[in-house]
């Protein structure tokens, strides 16, 4: 490292170098050469489609995991075991519920030893920062949601982080709390009353990205890797009706509606377009080859919401644009993106400058009856879908026509997390159930496959 470099890397609170992580026996990367640098002051968004490896990023970056390759810096030097200097809020509010929210906001100054005079104080001070004051004595179930959340942040600050980490913290919430939390917690970091050097978010929802960030990096998946970095927005220009939050709402659309395209040269050509840049970008061109998972990424969308998307769009002519389609079903950009994902998987429809068009084969499935329609879908399954294709394959040649849903789950694990593996398995169940491929007893954990719909040999 030259002598500049170890200047940067000094000034940065903490930085990962050409991070690589793959699981089990699979060496095919969940995240390749990703490389970030965190400094004092800053609020870091990591935007993108689900299985691009940002809760994992996070992980390696609290210490909670290791890297498979590439280095993990603190103040320049290599991190080694859990990161103390940070604090994670998670999507889930994991409380006691046998605990009140004082007691579990004291939770993690009792690891650290803190006496129980300054304990007490730096949990009232935190519990009155994030607005929970008068719920000292209330327990989780006497809370909402949106207050849950609040013991969650409470807790986290409480023990004073240096970086604060938000893993979707809140996607569980519903909209309206969702935009008070996400508005409080924004005043806060502006008026520079939390007890934080920095934050660094996982999302994969636009707005809230704009809103909150001062730089976002967009990350594209298979592997999961930076494609380009974005500056984001001064505070005056958050505004839901400033032009330069339109602007860059649009250029994010524009990026992750095109996957396979280059992103620096979708930012570069937004840049010449106008007489004002609306970005400025860092050159984070990716070197991550693409290489083929032994499975495919598997979008957390329901059978109802994909098949409702392919039919609503075949019933207003078969083409729409994406922008619209968030207008009219007044639907979220990530959970819009995510359906489109799947229709694009299933071989239903694609992305084309924006718009969401159907194939042949999406414009007969969105017409169709109950039964053709169950066909169709099960046929573009087994053709697409390589993870449901292996599980009747395996049921087809076991001698009971039976597999142990841990035994899919555990070679799911060679090729991602095992909290991931989980969920690529619930999503594979939806989608098998509603094709009639299998059966799935949840006390047994048992798949059966369906004989009348058996895939000829």
């Amino acid at each position: 490292m030259s002598v500049a470099d170890d200047v940067l890397e000094s000034a940065a609170l903490l930085s990962a170098r050409d991070v690589m992580k793959y699981f089990g026996d699979d060496r095919r990367p969940v995240l390749e050469h990703v490389s970030i640098e965190l400094r004092e002051g800053e609020f870091v968004a990591l935007l993108g489609p689900s299985g691009s490896g940002k809760s994992t990023l996070l992980r390696i970056l609290a210490g909670l995991m290791e890297p498979s390759g590439g280095d993990v810096l603190v103040h320049g030097s290599p991190l080694v075991g859990p990161n103390p200097n940070v604090a994670i809020v998670f999507q889930s509010f994991a409380l006691f519920p046998w605990l009140d929210v004082l007691q579990n906001v004291e939770l993690g100054l009792l690891a650290m030893n803190v006496p129980e005079e300054e304990r007490r104080s730096r949990a009232t001070r935190a519990i009155d920062l994030i607005g929970l004051d008068g719920f000292e004595e209330a327990f989780p179930k006497e809370l909402s949601g949106g207050m849950k959340q609040r013991v969650g942040f409470a807790r986290a600050l409480v023990v004073q982080p240096e970086v604060l980490f938000m893993d979707e913290p809140f996607s569980a919430l519903d909209v309206l709390t969702a935009e008070n939390l996400r508005t409080e917690l924004q005043d806060l970091w502006l008026a520079k009353t939390m007890p934080t050097k920095a934050v660094v978010m996982v999302t994969h929802n636009i707005d809230e990205a704009v809103s909150l960030a001062d730089r976002i990096l967009v990350f594209g998946a298979n592997p999961g890797h930076i494609r380009v970095e974005l500056k984001g927005l001064s505070p005056a220009d958050r505004s839901a009706k400033s032009a330069a939050r339109a602007r860059l709402v649009e250029l994010i659309y524009r990026i992750m509606t095109n996957p396979d395209d280059d992103a620096p040269a979708i930012v570069e050509q937004s840049i010449q377009g106008r007489t004002r840049p609306i970005a400025s970008v860092r050159g984070a061109k990716s070197t991550a080859a693409t290489r083929a998972r032994r499975y495919q990424v598997l979008p957390d969308v329901s059978i109802d919401d994909l098949t409702g998307l392919v039919q609503y769009i075949g019933g207003i002519g078969g083409h729409a644009a994406v922008q619209d389609l968030s207008r009219d079903l007044q639907m979220r950009a990530d959970d819009l993106l995510a359906i489109i994902e799947a229709t694009d998987l299933l071989g239903f429809g694609a992305l084309q400058e924006r718009q969401v068009v159907l194939t042949p084969i999406g414009s007969r499935f969105a017409d169709s009856e109950t039964d053709e329609e169950k066909a169709i879908f099960r046929a573009q399954a087994l053709d697409h879908i390589a993870l449901l294709h292996h599980i009747v394959r395996d049921l087809t040649a076991a001698p009971t026509h039976t597999l142990d849903a841990e035994e899919v789950i555990d070679e799911l694990e060679h090729s991602f997390s095992g909290e991931e593996a989980r969920r690529q398995f619930e999503t594979a169940v939806d989608w098998g159930r509603y094709a009639e491929l299998f059966t799935y007893d949840d006390s047994s954990g048992e798949l059966t496959l369906d004989e009348e719909h058996r895939p000829a040999r």
